[in-house]
């Protein structure tokens, strides 16, 4: 399963709206996932992607999801400053 995070907007920016984004993926992407289905993280499109967005979202989506998320990799500083500061914690 593919996740396009820019479905959830080009500048992803604030905890609150990563929250939201994390409950309404839970409820309408995740529901149909298999059990043994990966989900690749796919982050064309995204402009801007800030620590406390990829904290809430990404964190939240590894946590439930431990040995099934792939963030596939990307050029876009913003998005690679985010994930090095998630994955320090």
């Amino acid at each position: 399963m593919k996740l396009e995070l820019k479905k959830f907007g080009t500048t992803l920016s604030s905890r609150p709206s990563a929250r939201e984004a994390w409950l309404s993926a839970k409820a309408y992407i995740f529901g149909d996932k298999k059990p043994d289905e990966k989900i690749e993280v796919d982050f064309t499109g995204v402009q801007v992607l800030t620590p406390s967005w990829a904290d809430e979202f990404i964190s939240s989506l590894i946590q439930e999801y431990p040995n099934s998320v792939i963030l596939l990799p990307s050029d876009n500083a913003s998005v690679k400053m985010s994930l090095e500061f998630v994955s320090k914690k």
